[in-house]
């Protein structure tokens, strides 16, 4: 017989609250859906502010990877659900005070939005295509008619698609890595950022490369300033938060965090970037692939370690 003596409740395995339920799909998910968002932003911004004939890949090629991302991060988030056939009750009611209901409520508008903003584009970027309905072809003539002020909701959508994937995260009090106003604005940065990697590997016009180029090196300094607040702001608060920053600060999450994310997927593409505007070859998939990669690592890194973490004072 083996004899255990306890001195506090708290060594009783899932006596405070625990959570380790949420797999692979919710950071698949919230990949895909912050990389539509930052595509989707930047089609838009560039179909309101004119540009649309010098963004040819960015307001029409990349856009098809939008909804194929948004319809694999749907079926990744439905995959996890433990109640499939109840999902729809998310749409039975709207509650201004839930990141969930937020976020149901844009993925259904702006995933079809996605759709059709492609699809308005097929016969410029397919010759010969047609609508055999003629409906079909009434519909596209309206849409290209409002396409000015179809892009200003489809950009506020992205944003808010792209500020919810970090929101979603920071909702749960309970999780101290995840409680933190920083998450939602780090999240949309560095889907933002995504997009652009996307693009960038896409686009065949040098001018338009450079161009995003140059953007997305504000956004990843952008994100490594959150980056930074984010740990000075645990290691500021209480001791949970300063535990939950141990986690990445010589902790199981250190070498993963802080080489693939911030070294590989922020810093040395950003100085391949650099390079590469003065002048020097940098051949254009390496970049956009570390940022990719980098981003992709950051969303399973949070979810994973944000499950570990928990309040015991």
């Amino acid at each position: 017989m083996k004899e255990e003596i306890f001195v506090s409740g708290r060594n009783i395995p899932n006596i405070d609250p625990y959570l380790h339920i949420w797999h692979w799909q919710i950071p698949l998910y919230l990949f895909l859906g912050g990389l539509a968002a930052g595509i989707l932003f930047f089609a838009s911004y560039y179909v309101i502010t004119g540009k649309e004939k010098e963004r040819q890949t960015t307001v029409k090629w990349a856009t098809i990877l939008a909804p194929i991302a948004l319809i694999i991060g749907l079926g990744a988030l439905f995959w996890d659900l433990k109640h499939k056939l109840y999902f729809w009750q998310l749409y039975t009611t709207v509650r201004f005070t839930s990141p969930m209901s937020w976020g149901a409520w844009t993925l259904m508008l702006i995933t079809p939005m996605s759709i059709i903003w492609v699809a308005s584009y097929m016969k410029e970027m397919v010759p010969g295509w047609d609508w055999k309905l003629g409906i079909l072809n009434k519909f596209e003539a309206w849409v290209i008619k409002v396409r000015v002020p179809f892009a200003w909701i489809m950009l506020v959508l992205s944003i808010i698609l792209g500020v919810y994937t970090g929101i979603l995260l920071s909702a749960f009090n309970a999780r101290p890595l995840w409680n933190s106003a920083l998450l939602g604005p780090l999240f949309l940065t560095s889907g933002f950022s995504t997009g652009l990697a996307s693009i960038i590997w896409m686009s065949k016009n040098e001018d338009e490369r450079k161009a995003l180029t140059r953007i997305d090196l504000i956004f990843i300094l952008v994100e490594l300033f959150f980056i930074i607040h984010l740990f000075m702001g645990f290691l500021a608060g209480t001791a949970v938060k300063t535990e939950a920053a141990s986690l990445f600060l010589g902790g199981e999450f250190t070498v993963s965090f802080w080489v693939f994310v911030v070294i590989l997927g922020l810093i040395f593409p950003a100085v391949l970037e650099s390079l590469e505007l003065h002048g020097y070859h940098v051949p254009k998939w390496i970049p956009p692939f570390l940022i990719l990669l980098g981003g992709l690592f950051f969303r399973f890194i949070m979810v994973e370690a944000g499950q570990i973490t928990r309040f015991l004072y």
